[in-house]
């Protein structure tokens, strides 16, 4: 686990930005395949399983919107409303 050590004795005071988590991620983009409705995900982080997941997601047909973000991560959104297939 990573740890940010302060030294000094000052007070702490700031923000960090939490990147999101893979494994939260995955089960959410494959959800997406039980609703017409649109799925927007925000705050994904750039691993390759989040890519893998996306093109194997457009195989089936689920179009797939990605917006890059500012420091926040990256914002998917899926729709499949019109699947081309399911194997």
């Amino acid at each position: 686990m990573d740890r940010i050590r302060i030294l000094g004795g000052r007070p702490l005071v700031g923000e960090i930005q939490i990147s999101g988590a893979k494994n939260a991620a995955l089960p959410l983009m494959a959800a997406c395949l039980l609703t017409e409705n649109n799925l927007r995900l925000v705050n994904l982080p750039g691993v390759a399983d989040i890519e893998s997941m996306a093109r194997l997601l457009a195989e089936l047909g689920v179009a797939v919107d990605e917006t890059p973000g500012a420091g926040s991560g990256r914002t998917l959104t899926l729709r499949s409303a019109s699947l081309t297939g399911t194997t």
